[in-house]
């Protein structure tokens, strides 16, 4: 089996663009929702190719605001280790969004 990635630089640069505006309208809160978005983002457009040659979508099933709880905690986790914390948030997004996706 392979994993194939479909992202165009134009998609990334429009994703970028976005959060980068989000981010100043926000002062830096949607931050915390990025690596949400960036994962979904990144899994959507990926696909598994097996053997015979037959690509298989997958699909993330997580959205921006189904996790205020979470979100609330690794702020405050990030906060009190003087943005520390991010780092190993990303890490577990990700793999939160890996564990929450499926293949078509």
């Amino acid at each position: 089996m392979k994993i194939k990635a479909d992202l165009s630089i134009l998609d990334i640069i429009v994703h970028l663009i976005i959060w980068v505006v989000l981010s100043f309208i926000t002062f830096g809160i949607a931050l915390f929702f990025f690596p949400y978005s960036f994962s979904r983002f990144v899994i959507n457009r990926t696909s598994v190719v097996d053997a015979t040659g037959i690509e298989r979508k997958m699909v993330c099933d997580i959205n921006l605001f189904s996790n205020i709880g979470h979100i609330i905690l690794w702020m405050l986790i990030s906060l009190v280790t003087f943005g520390l914390g991010y780092i190993f948030y990303f890490y577990r997004v990700w793999n939160y969004a890996l564990n929450n996706s499926r293949v078509e």
